[in-house]
C-alpha cells in the first residue's frame, strides 16, 4: 500500500502542476474543471490510504489538496480562472508535501529531495498532454501549440529524469554500488529504462512530429500509449528504489 500511496501522490503533484503550466488563454476552463476533479480523486484515495497506512500528518495534507482541487472546480465552474490558476497551484504544492511526508523526506535535499517529485511531473505531464490531446474533441478549434506546449513540458521532465537516473547509476567517490543481481531486479531494471527513459521520449517525440501534419487524434493515441510507457517506467523506478 505504501507504494501505490507514493505513486498517488506523485502523479497527483505531476497533473497539478501541469495545469498551472497550461496557456488559460487557449484552453477552455471545462479542460481545467475535469481535470481539477481527477486531482481530487487522487488526493482523496490518497488521504484514505495515508490515514491507515502511515504515521503523521500527510494524511491531512492530501485531505487539505482534495478540498482545494474541488474549490478550484467550482471557481473554474464559475468562470473564475485567476483564482481557478491558483487552486491548482496550491493543490501541487500540498501533495508536492504530502510525497514529501510519505517518503519521509520533508529535510532532504538535492537529488534525493528532487527524485520523486521529477518522477510526478513525468508521469503527470505525459497524462496530462494525453488528456489535453483528447479534449480537441471537444474543442476541435483550439489551438495545436497548446498540446505542442505540453509535450515539450513532459520531454523535459523526462530529460530531467534521465539526469537523474545516470546520477543515481554513478557510484561514489572510491566506492562501488551495491549489486542485486537477481532476475527479479535485472528484470525491473530493464522494463524501467526501456519503458520510461529510451521509450518514452521516442513516443513524445512521434506524438509531436504527427501534430505538424496536424492530425491530432493520432497524436492523442501515441500519447495514450507514451502515458501507458511513463506510468510504467515510474512505478518500476519505485518498486527498484524499495528494493533491497
Amino acid at each position: 500500500m505504501s507504494l501505490l500511496l507514493d505513486f498517488l501522490c506523485r502523479f497527483g503533484w505531476g497533473l497539478a502542476a501541469a495545469l498551472v503550466l497550461t496557456p488559460v488563454a487557449v484552453v477552455p476552463a471545462g479542460f481545467f474543471r475535469v481535470n481539477l476533479l481527477v486531482v481530487l480523486g487522487l488526493a482523496t484515495f490518497a488521504a484514505l490510504v495515508a490515514r491507515t497506512t502511515v504515521a503523521g500528518p500527510a494524511w491531512i495534507v492530501a485531505v487539505l489538496a482534495a478540498v482545494t482541487a474541488w474549490l478550484g472546480s467550482v471557481l473554474w465552474l464559475a468562470a473564475r480562472p485567476r483564482a481557478g490558476l491558483a487552486c491548482c497551484a496550491v493543490a501541487s504544492l500540498l501533495l508536492a508535501a504530502a510525497t514529501m511526508l510519505v517518503q519521509g523526506r520533508s529535510g532532504s535535499t538535492g537529488a534525493a529531495f528532487l527524485a520523486p517529485l521529477v518522477s510526478g511531473l513525468v508521469s503527470g505531464t505525459a497524462v496530462h498532454a494525453m488528456l489535453l490531446g483528447h479534449w480537441y474533441l471537444n474543442a476541435p478549434g483550439m489551438s495545436v501549440a497548446a498540446l505542442r506546449r505540453m509535450i515539450d513540458l513532459a520531454l523535459a521532465a523526462w530529460g530531467a529524469q534521465l539526469l537523474l537516473a545516470v546520477w543515481a547509476a554513478v557510484p561514489p567517490a572510491g566506492g562501488r554500488l551495491p549489486v542485486n543481481a537477481t532476475p527479479l531486479v535485472l528484470s525491473l531494471a530493464a522494463l524501467r529504462w526501456l519503458a520510461g527513459l529510451v521509450g518514452l521520449p521516442v513516443l513524445l517525440v512521434m506524438a509531436r512530429k504527427t501534430l505538424d501534419i496536424p492530425n491530432t487524434q493520432s497524436a492523442t493515441g501515441i500519447l495514450y500509449v507514451a502515458s501507458l510507457a511513463a506510468i510504467l517506467g515510474e512505478l518500476t523506478g519505485q518498486l527498484l528504489q524499495g528494493s533491497p
